[in-house]
């Protein structure tokens, strides 16, 4: 495993020590795997796994969404709604790296909008477990205008206070989510 990170400190002109702490940050949320004695290889979670952690990433974020639709403040709100207008700008472009991008902001607005703190960290840190999967579903063909239009639910009912709807709009995306991922998946 030295020997790897050798090799990797030398490609970037770094030091052995970030190499080795971003292979245990890698590790520690589960992109890769380390093998005693042997070399790290990426993390390929199964068909359960993979169902499992989008049921999970579906109910945390159904939470944040059903909090935020009573607790977000008005900044709060308006920085949702502002993100949520350039969602549908990026959507014209077909891009789906910037579209990820403030995709990312948008969740996060909501995970921080729900006011509780221990929710948004549990929430954050499952989202970087399937933040792969997540985004390679944004490559199927029409998937960020469906993405806006799902996106369109949620935001309604949050700014309606409409807690239950926020909760339901918000599981139905991330399955949804998940259904696009596997259709990708199965594509390449």
């Amino acid at each position: 495993m030295i020997t790897m990170w050798l090799r990797i400190a030398h490609r970037f002109q770094v030091s052995r020590t970030p190499v080795r702490e971003a292979i245990r940050q890698l590790a520690a949320s589960g992109l890769i795997e380390m093998r005693a004695h042997r070399s790290s290889i990426v993390a390929r979670p199964s068909t359960a796994q993979l169902i499992g952690m989008f049921e999970a990433m579906a109910e945390l974020e159904a939470l944040c969404a059903r909090m935020a639709a009573e607790r977000m403040t008005i900044a709060e709100r308006d920085a949702l709604e502002a993100a949520h207008e350039e969602l549908r700008l990026l959507v014209r472009y077909g891009n789906p790296q910037p579209y990820h991008e403030v995709n990312e902001a948008f969740h996060s607005t909501i995970y921080s909008g729900a006011h509780n703190d221990y929710l948004a960290q549990l929430t954050q840190a499952t989202r970087a477990r399937v933040r792969p999967f997540r985004r390679a579903q944004f490559r199927n063909l029409g998937r960020l205008a469906k993405s806006h239009a799902e996106h369109d639910l949620i935001l309604a009912a949050i700014l309606r206070g409409n807690r239950e709807g926020a909760a339901r709009a918000m599981r139905d995306h991330i399955m949804t989510v998940r259904e696009e991922y596997e259709a990708y998946a199965h594509s390449i």
